[in-house]
């Protein structure tokens, strides 16, 4: 499986392939290592992020959210340009050719696990299926302890 994750020593995104055999994560650019445990992957899928060892991971679709929103965008100016010049069943077709491809793009991508609390990214995976989608109040619990903890770092700072 291939992993991507912001590295916590340097900050910088790292990308990198972790297997079975593999004894750790490692960032390319600082050389930050963490070990890969005995029950931290169970087959190829993880059983708990690598990068920071929590328990609670999600998935979803992998695929570029910013693509997403980009062809939506354009699905949405076409349909505009055909309402203004009064071909209102050109801008429905539109619309429902735009949802047909979403849909047959959901149907067919695969899926990724994410990190509720570091967001780190675990791309090809075997069975991501066994994992939880997103769960709200797994993240906003997660969300919570991120602030307190940049709060009391700021209070040991003072």
């Amino acid at each position: 499986m291939q992993i991507s994750f912001d590295c916590p020593k340097c900050l910088k995104l790292t990308r990198g392939e972790v297997t079975q055999t593999s004894h750790g994560v490692i960032c390319t650019d600082c050389g930050w290592t963490r070990p890969v445990g005995q029950g931290d992957v169970e087959g190829e899928t993880p059983a708990r992020c690598l990068v920071c060892g929590c328990d609670d991971l999600w998935r979803q679709k992998d695929f570029d959210q910013r693509l997403g929103v980009f062809i939506v965008g354009i699905g949405v100016l076409l349909s505009t340009i055909a309402v203004y010049y009064m071909l209102p069943g050109v801008a429905m077709l539109i619309l429902m050719a735009f949802g047909l491809a979403d849909w047959v793009l959901y149907a067919i991508l695969p899926d990724r696990l994410v990190c509720y609390r570091c967001h780190a990214q675990y791309h090809r995976v075997p069975n991501p299926a066994k994992t939880a989608a997103f769960d709200l109040e797994v993240n906003e619990r997660y969300r919570q302890e991120a602030i307190r903890l940049k709060q009391a770092e700021q209070a040991a700072k003072r």
